[in-house]
């Protein structure tokens, strides 16, 4: 496993942990907090004020996981890795939109490092989601 130490206690491969750095002058409290129970796989509830960083607490340690399995595995098989889970339709496009730009950035990173390139994608699931799209997914 390649991967950076912080001082927090976490571990991120150097591609996401420079995206990180490059994006944000520091980790919120709860994404301190998170990311190192994330990483040992303990169920974590985050709750922290709008604006805290809760996206990217409950996300960054899991893109990370699927960065560091598809570069030891030369690439991601085809199924779904992780599932989110919102009471509100809203919300979800939001959490796929703020997903976007870290997976983007991230493979960007990778390929700046001359590491392999790891693709992953995303896709939203709401009871208006067509029954075509839905097989597809």
């Amino acid at each position: 496993m390649n991967s950076e130490r912080t001082n927090s206690g976490y571990h991120f491969h150097p591609a996401v942990s420079g995206w990180f750095a490059k994006n944000f002058d520091f980790a919120t409290q709860c994404q301190e907090d998170a990311w190192p129970a994330i990483q040992a796989e303990q169920d974590v509830l985050v709750a922290a004020p709008t604006g805290s960083g809760k996206t990217l607490a409950a996300f960054l340690a899991v893109i990370d996981e699927l960065i560091q399995t598809g570069l030891a595995n030369g690439g991601l098989d085809a199924h779904v890795y992780i599932v989110y889970v919102s009471p509100l339709k809203a919300l979800s496009y939001d959490i796929e939109r703020n997903l976007e730009a870290p997976l983007v950035g991230i493979r960007k990173a990778l390929v700046e490092q001359n590491y392999a390139d790891v693709e992953i994608r995303t896709a939203v699931r709401t009871g208006d989601t067509t029954q075509t799209e839905r097989q597809r997914m």
